[in-house]
């Protein structure tokens, strides 16, 4: 008897989809007071990380050799914020972060220069 190629549901559990959330830098200060564990990575260059960034961010240089392999080290399954300087290089990167299978993805969509714009704390 010839089988029929059903697949079993059981057998193939279906992946967490991917989370993303397009936020204001108002926002995304709400969201880094309140959720636990939040890990916040900066895809600008580091001369723009060093001229200013949000406490706790992590510098991934977007344009940089090795950005894929280095954000891959940073994929432990914590929520994510990321952002650039105004949401172009982020916007991009996101391609990035799914192909790795980031599960929860916060984008700060008017980047750094909305943070700085909306007068919230920077580290120098």
């Amino acid at each position: 008897p010839v089988e029929d190629p059903v697949e079993d549901p059981v057998e193939d559990p279906v992946e967490d989809p991917v989370v993303l959330e397009e936020f204001g830098a108002v926002e995304a200060a709400k969201l880094i007071e309140t959720k636990p564990g939040l890990v916040i990575i900066d895809v600008r260059t580091p001369e723009e990380y060093s001229a200013g960034h949000i406490e706790g961010a992590i510098n991934i240089n977007f344009l940089g050799d090795g950005f894929e392999a280095a954000l891959d080290s940073m994929n432990n399954g914590a929520p994510t914020l990321f952002h650039c300087a105004s949401g172009g290089r982020s916007g991009k990167a996101l391609a990035v972060f799914e192909k790795l299978e980031f599960r929860e993805l916060y984008h700060l969509n008017d980047g750094f220069k909305g943070w700085e714009a909306a007068g919230l704390s920077v580290v120098k």
